[in-house]
């Protein structure tokens, strides 16, 4: 790998160059020194810390290669940095020994920092927070995305608070990535074939820590101009370019990552755009072993795991037949399988010829970990999935959850950092032992607490009266506008924050339904309470703009102006601000349709708090001593939004505002500061990334290395081997029969007693369970019934026997059969099931 970029640096300033490139590390604020001490300007307008290395006059580098400060600052960082990558981290440390070689994680998009604008929002932040904890815990962890030319839109308001786009083109010159290239210095041949012609992919590198990021793009010069654009926009609005952008992350990442001998035998799918990299992966393997697709994607099936965010089954990315055929055609001849059996892998009825190809009927058919990203979005996929199982009860559709989290580090705020630091007595970093320093802050005191409270809005105040000024400036305000946004909101007041997608799901308007009532509390004299919103509604999402313009109007309210502010081209850089002064974020989805919902998480290391409806990951989190909660546990439709509005504004008058401005004799809110003690030390591990990671480790990423080597090895046996058991099952399975379940009270137990005739099946092949549904306070249970004899006369009949406590009714119990292979992940690799009359 060589950069065709590298400027000239004095002798003692060139290690610059690794801190710039280092997407672990920017975004640090304390690193934001060294970048202000280059250009304060510039590093205050953009936070790029490779454009102001790149861009800083050469007399000013070299004045600054003799400033003392600068020097020790920057041998302090290189130190760390060097540190970190030479010391094991928790993964080599814990796991010596471990199957898993490495992961390869795709993503349609990755939010490492504002210097790579390849994101547009939760998923892509959610993604660079993957990628900076993997870096972190030293888990062996390749990320694949794409370089888009634009990436996602800035928005800039109208005069009248109407959204307008703008996309600024994405220099990879002006970018912390860097040419991927072979040893003879030429670029790796990626190419993915198309109608009467091969699309050629450049390859990119970005740094994140330990962990490398491979961007693929198709601005190839050797590629036709419209072949050129199909990386041209994040999230392309015609259908044409959004599966060929899905082929070009999921078959050309895929192929890279062979290209360049990466042994990744885990394949981690970040929802299910990348889902062309399953079948690229089995056919791969197929050809490298001579083996039938079938037996390919057998073999691999087991080393995938795939994450859906996605609450609602319009949102799948879906592509008509006969788009579908006419670019997938080549790629289909040369999996060796026809374009027919291609669809079916997609389709949710594989045997409809109308049906479009769905990208999470590939991601879920082709993997054989699945997850949502929180307990309730678990169980919302579980539905949404559930036909796809049929005959198998909700509960048992193979789809767990891992919560979300947040890198800690990233999201942390000078103030905050300091404080933590302070109360940390433990050996090493606090934000590299967040269980140990959680239970610390339990031990700072309230002045202390209140007083880092105050600081944090204090400066979040400070840089929304900047970033409002330059807004006003660009629009040509006038000279009393500008004054006015000098001295917008109030340093003591509470301040709640908002910041999301604009679209109707979200409800971001339900803050503004009753304005009067929100006005009155806005301009109280006695308590007063103050906003600050940002947000983008998608370029084509004329509803979504609608809600942006109103928000925007009552922000422009001159009675309201110092005290409601909406602040344009919500970034990471803002969402930082946002999540070190925020006192109360304020989230108002239509319940369930928020998968997460990770923008509240990062105010909780900083001691912000939460008034949400219970969705995502508050449904989970949610405690009366913790915050807040809109609403209630139930399904909401359009009917509840006037209910939760008025929910919304009583939680302020009654509550939230009464306890902020409840003092003691030394003017500190004990109720409001131990709800942040409590806040910070019981949600700060629980919600963060390291977390999360680790979670995937245990429970997706070594049980899947573990299955794949096993399926893999001597030439694929057991891949063969469960490929023909399956055929078995599926030819075999017809004839059975169960009996009546005779019960009988032993002891504190239920003995059960069921007789099974298996038709063609053989019985190793099955498993005989006992079944009953979780019912009131009872859990659900299933176990599997012991054969004890075979039934006289009866051909392939056999009696089963179960014991279970008699904590219950014995009629909540159904036996059931169901395909058995110890190596086979049931029911995703086969659905059959038989149940009792």
């Amino acid at each position: 790998m060589v950069s065709d970029k590298k400027r000239l640096l004095p002798a003692n300033l060139e290690r610059l160059e690794e801190l710039a490139l280092d997407l672990r590390l920017t975004g640090s604020q304390l690193l934001a020194r060294i970048w202000r001490y280059l250009d304060a300007e510039t590093a205050e307008r953009i936070n790029n810390p490779y454009v102001i290395l790149q861009n800083v006059a050469q007399d000013r580098l070299d004045a600054l290669s003799n400033e003392t400060q600068l020097m020790s600052d920057l041998e302090e960082w290189l130190a760390r940095r060097e540190q970190a990558l030479r010391t094991p981290g928790w993964f080599r440390e814990e796991h010596r020994g471990s199957k898993l070689k490495s992961v390869a994680y795709f993503s349609m998009e990755f939010g490492l920092g504002e210097e790579l604008p390849i994101y547009s929002g939760g998923l892509g932040i959610l993604a660079g927070d993957h990628l900076k904890s993997a870096s972190d815990l030293d888990v062996p962890l390749i990320g694949v995305g794409l370089l888009y030319q634009q990436g996602y839109f800035h928005q800039v308001l109208s005069e009248d608070g109407w959204q307008l786009q703008a996309l600024p083109f994405n220099d990879p010159g002006s970018l912390p990535v860097l040419p991927v290239v072979t040893a003879d210095g030429s670029w790796p041949k990626v190419e993915i074939e198309l109608p009467g012609r091969k699309l050629l992919l450049r390859v990119w590198s970005a740094r994140v820590g330990r962990v490398t990021l491979y961007l693929l793009d198709s601005n190839h010069p050797m590629n036709g101009p419209w072949d050129r654009g199909i990386t041209a926009s994040l999230y392309d609005a015609g259908q044409d370019k959004r599966m060929l952008q899905e082929m070009v992350l999921g078959i050309g990442g895929w192929r890279l990552l062979e290209r360049l001998g990466m042994e990744c035998n885990v394949c981690h799918l970040n929802e299910g755009h990348a889902a062309f990299a399953i079948v690229e992966r089995a056919a791969s393997f197929s050809r490298r072993h001579q083996l039938p697709f079938q037996v390919g994607l057998r073999a691999t099936r087991a080393g995938n795991v795939f994450t859906t965010h996605t609450p609602v089954a319009a949102a799948f990315d879906k592509f008509a037949p006969e788009m579908f055929s006419k670019y997938a055609q080549p790629f289909a001849d040369t999996l060796g399988i026809s374009m027919n059996q291609l669809l079916s892998l997609g389709r949710s009825n594989p045997l409809d010829p109308n049906e479009p190809f769905n990208m999470a009927m590939l991601a879920l058919r082709g993997s054989c970990h699945v997850n949502g990203v929180s307990r309730l979005h678990g169980q919302v996929s579980r539905e949404l999935f559930r036909e796809q199982f049929p005959g198998w009860p909700v509960r048992d559709v193979p789809i767990k959850h891992i919560t979300n989290g947040v890198h800690v580090p990233t999201w942390d705020s000078l103030v905050a950092n300091r404080l933590w630091r302070t109360a940390y007595r433990g050996p090493g970093r606090w934000a590299d032992n967040l269980q140990a320093s959680t239970k610390d802050i339990r031990g700072v005191t309230d002045l202390e607490l209140w007083e880092f409270r105050a600081r944090s809005r204090e400066l979040l105040i400070e840089y929304v009266r900047r970033r409002l000024e330059h807004q006003v400036r660009r629009r040509r305000g006038s000279e009393e506008q500008i004054r006015q946004s000098q001295h917008v909101l109030n340093p003591n007041a509470l301040t709640l924050g908002f910041a999301r997608r604009f679209t109707e799901y979200k409800r971001p308007n339900l803050v503004i339904q009753d304005p009067a009532r929100l006005s009155q509390m806005l301009t109280s004299s006695d308590c007063p309470v103050q906003f600050i919103v940002a947000g983008k509604a998608h370029p084509n999402d004329e509803h979504g703009k609608s809600m942006v313009q109103a928000m925007a109007q009552f922000a422009a309210r001159p009675e309201l102006q110092d005290r409601f502010v909406f602040l344009e081209d919500y970034d990471i850089k803002l969402a930082q601000h946002f999540a070190m002064g925020i006192d109360v974020w304020v989230n108002t989805p239509r319940r369930p349709a928020e998968a997460c919902g990770t923008s509240g998480m990062k105010m909780v290391v900083n001691g912000g708090l939460q008034l949400s409806v219970l969705d995502g990951w508050w449904d989970e989190a949610y405690r009366p001593e913790l915050g807040w909660a809109i609403g209630n546990q139930q399904a909401h439709g359009p009917d509840h939004d006037c209910e939760d509005a008025r929910h919304f504004y009583e939680l302020l008058e009654r509550q939230i505002v009464p306890d902020f401005y409840a003092r003691d004799a030394k003017a500190i809110p004990l109720r409001w500061v131990q709800k942040i003690r409590d806040s910070m030390s019981m949600l700060t591990e629980q919600f963060s990334s390291n977390r999360m990671l680790k979670e995937y480790v245990a429970s997706a990423y070594q049980p899947a290395a573990e299955a794949y080597e096993l399926r893999v090895a001597d030439a694929a046996q057991m891949a063969k081997c469960l490929e023909q058991w399956h055929k078995q099952v599926q030819e075999n399975w017809r004839g059975m029969r169960l009996g009546e379940l005779m019960v009988e009270r032993l002891g504190e137990n239920w003995k059960f007693d069921v007789q099974a005739w298996l038709g063609d099946m053989q019985s190793e092949s099955v498993r005989v369970q006992l079944y009953a549904d979780p019912i009131d306070d009872h859990a659900g249970h299933v176990s599997d019934m012991q054969m004890t004899n075979a039934i006289v006369g009866a051909v392939n009949g056999y009696s089963f026997s179960g014991s279970v406590p008699a904590d219950r009714p014995a009629n909540h119990y159904t036996p059931r059969i169901v395909p058995y292979h110890p190596q086979a992940f049931i029911p995703h690799e086969d659905q059959h099931i038989f149940w009792a009359s």
